[in-house]
């Protein structure tokens, strides 16, 4: 019991300053778009865990384990306490690193190719993301995939805390080989999903200038077409820069404006009246 006791408070000692450093600066586990980024937190949850493990496993063994020889498994030299290690925890960490570099490398390329674009993150009242952003797309609505990635590596490592903290003295929990699925396939589903996935179009900013519209966003192509409170627009697309210009006609601000490309839709874009409220004229004072 007291082993299990100094093990959780060495893991609130690790987890209590980097949780609270996060929440009030997330930036470093976002991604470029200013949300919460999945894969980066999930493998810095895994990576603190088997840090924790591993220092609460030295502790140990300094301490009540009895020294050395207890690391090389005793004097049989049967199982030591790290003899699971490279067999189960580091496919279990490898899984969740795999799916950042992999989500990272498609969303980058995709940026710089102009297939996709990343709208700004809706603020908030307090300045801080709100954790439902691990389980939802750009939109802002649950994402299946996300959601499942999320929640079996979250009771995955349950499994292991629990398991560990019922016996510490035996080192790395002795869990099936196969269990690394349980990040892994996720993982893997998850990767393939940011590949597998047509990004919808993003509009990022919408200008009126001489009655057209330009816009500007990602995921566009010859194929996109303009609409102004669901009404479509003729629609120019220009290569160069990426934009579509439509003009307005008889429509007149405020409108939303989205975008629509071989089958799929934008979020809609408020364009609010820019008309200047014209101020009334102060009536002379007269002297008498």
């Amino acid at each position: 019991m007291a082993s299990a006791l100094c093990a959780l408070a060495l893991l609130a000692a690790l987890a209590g300053p980097l949780g609270w450093r996060l929440r009030r600066h997330p930036a470093f586990i976002t991604g470029r778009d200013g949300r919460l980024s999945t894969s980066t937190a999930l493998a810095l949850a895994w990576t603190l865990i088997l840090v924790w493990l591993l220092l609460a496993i030295l502790g140990y063994g300094l301490t009540a384990g009895g020294g050395v020889d207890w690391f090389r498994g005793g004097e049989d030299g049967g199982h030591g306490p790290l003899s699971s290690l490279t067999s189960v925890y580091l496919p279990l960490l490898g899984g969740p690193y795999v799916a950042l570099i992999g989500a990272k490398a498609v969303v980058g390329l995709r940026l710089e190719h102009g297939s996709m674009a990343k709208p700004a993150p809706k603020p908030t009242r307090s300045g801080r993301r709100p954790l439902r952003e691990l389980i939802a797309n750009d939109g802002g609505r649950t994402d299946l995939v996300d959601l499942q990635y999320v929640a079996l590596s979250a009771v995955t490592m349950l499994y292991v805390v629990a398991f560990f903290l019922a016996d510490v003295g035996g080192g790395l929990p002795r869990l099936p080989a196969e269990i690394w699925a349980l990040t892994g396939a996720p993982a893997g589903a998850y990767l393939v999903n940011k590949m597998a996935t047509r990004a919808n179009p993003v509009i990022t900013r919408v200008t009126l200038v001489g009655g057209a519209l330009t816009v500007e966003g990602g995921g566009f192509g010859e194929a996109a077409r303009v609409e102004a409170d669901g009404t479509p627009l003729p629609t120019a697309f220009h290569a160069a820069t990426g934009t579509l210009t439509a003009p307005l006609g008889a429509a007149a601000p405020p409108l939303a404006v989205s975008v629509t490309t071989r089958g799929l839709r934008s979020d809609p874009y408020p364009l609010p009246d820019h008309t200047p409220t014209p101020v009334p004229a102060q009536q002379p004072t007269t002297q008498t």
